[in-house]
């Protein structure tokens, strides 16, 4: 079998000849080849080069020496980067990442058995499409298998990355882990401790972009890497519901996650959305049920630290915690008033990201679910956008009067009491947003004032 050459960017082939005129070759490597024998899109493409690192700068002196010291490159050509690694093996892993020292070989099959796994260690001459695969990722791919290169307990042990790698892979490519790779994990859980929260947050993120990232969590959650990195979402491993509930808490998250539409920091909100409800569940001697009152915002109050300690950013964070915090809510026939205030206490930027975390929620509670189940969101997406067109006030900033109006009006210095007499204004123009004019709310402030309801003033 040879390789299709015809998708291969033509600036491969250019900086394949600038090497060759030095005397060096060069061989098309690593995900790129898996993904165009799986016919999927590729992002990037690598070479591996005989090209010694000092060569490489020799015959590219525009490269970048993104990581010179294991023999890497990156050129940029049409404003793509290009990745150019030295042929090379490996010592010892210390630090459970990256090798303590490299020696740069001039055998591709070398270079190929100190990568990851099967499907990542096929090579592709660019002269004719050959295909080097000694480790037999080609017949891995036909069978949809993650499967190690070579001793995979010796492989994880050396990189605790590969097998977070492992499980994302599962989930990115629909493929199933082979049962030696599987079972290796569990025992090389100590290197994969040493993986740096950053790593572990871009993995999360990029199994994210899966159809079905609940692959990745699974693994994750068999092998013993959860454990590790996100404990709590464990304690609702067959944690039993209620009637509204086919599944237990931890399968119900996994449902949720997959059937979730956006993107990824959303679908870690819905993965993470029912955390609080092992640390709430009651049973109810009245309806003879279990009950997880407040779970919204108790899952809020746990989901926080997580993301901090993933290292997810400050805004990322603040996103996932709000979505969990309101993601419990039933439309029924709410007044304009009522729709109002949900807007106010959730954010208008969060609305479409909580439509799509319920709808998830909704489909995620049982294998199918009838098409009444999501006519509730229906109707109250009907009703936002009708309440939104009419423009009403919806924070303090969107009344007809501010903080320097009311200072103005009672001649006092900013204080405690202005902050409680502008919500006390919204929470009127919210009720009857007719109220809000100038004039009617200086009334409305001054009745407030003389009144006994009156906010605290200096």
């Amino acid at each position: 079998m040879r390789f299709d050459l015809r998708p291969v960017p033509p600036a491969v082939f250019s900086l394949v000849g600038q090497l060759a005129a030095h005397g060096h070759r060069a061989w098309i490597v690593g995900g790129c080849v898996r993904d165009a024998l799986l016919q999927r899109p590729v992002a990037d493409w690598d070479l591996a080069t005989d090209a010694p690192p000092d060569a490489l700068l020799r015959v590219f002196p525009d490269a970048i020496p993104t990581g010179l010291q294991h023999g890497t490159v990156t050129v940029v050509r049409d404003h793509t980067h290009y990745e150019i690694t030295t042929l090379r093996g490996e010592t010892t892993y210390s630090d459970g990442r990256r090798p303590d020292t490299v020696h740069f070989v001039d055998d591709i099959t070398a270079d190929l058995a100190r990568r990851d796994f099967t499907i990542n260690a096929i090579a592709v001459d660019p002269a004719n499409g050959d295909v080097i695969d000694p480790h037999g990722g080609r017949r891995d791919l036909a069978a949809r298998t993650i499967r190690a290169v070579g001793d995979a307990r010796a492989r994880f042990a050396e990189d605790g990355l590969r097998v977070l790698r492992a499980a994302r892979f599962c989930a990115t490519l629909d493929f199933d882990l082979e049962a030696a790779t599987h079972a290796a994990i569990a025992p090389t859980l100590s290197t994969f401790a040493k993986v740096s929260a950053e790593r572990v947050r871009e993995e999360w993120l990029k199994a994210m972009r899966a159809r079905r990232p609940s692959r990745a969590f699974e693994v994750m959650r068999e092998t013993g890497m959860l454990g590790i990195t996100c404990p709590e979402l464990l304690e609702g491993v067959g944690m039993q519901q209620n009637k509204w509930h086919r599944f237990d808490v931890w399968t119900h998250a996994m449902a949720c996650m997959d059937a979730c539409v956006g993107d990824p920091v959303l679908r870690v909100a819905a993965l993470l959305h029912d955390v609080g409800k092992p640390r709430t569940r009651a049973f109810s001697d009245k309806t003879k049920d279990w009950t997880f009152y407040d779970h919204d915002r108790v899952g809020a109050e746990i989901v926080a630290p997580i993301c901090h300690r993933l290292k997810f950013s400050n805004d990322e964070c603040a996103r996932i915690e709000a979505l969990v915090r309101h993601h419990l809510f039933h439309y029924d026939q709410w007044s304009d008033a009522a729709v109002r205030r949900w807007i106010r206490r959730v954010g208008k930027h969060r609305i479409e990201d909580l439509f799509a975390l319920n709808e998830a929620d909704t489909r995620g509670k049982a294998p199918s679910i009838e098409a009444e189940d999501l006519d509730p969101l229906a109707q109250l997406k009907t009703h936002v956008a009708r309440v939104l067109a009419q423009g009403a006030a919806l924070s303090v900033r969107d009344l007809a009067v501010g903080g320097h109006d009311l200072m103005r009006q009672f001649g006092r210095p900013p204080g405690p009491w202005l902050g409680a007499m502008l919500d006390h204004l919204l929470e009127a123009v919210t009720n009857d947003p007719t109220l809000n004019e100038r004039d009617r709310l200086l009334q409305q402030a001054c009745a407030l004032d003389s009144g006994r309801d009156r906010p605290n003033s200096p």
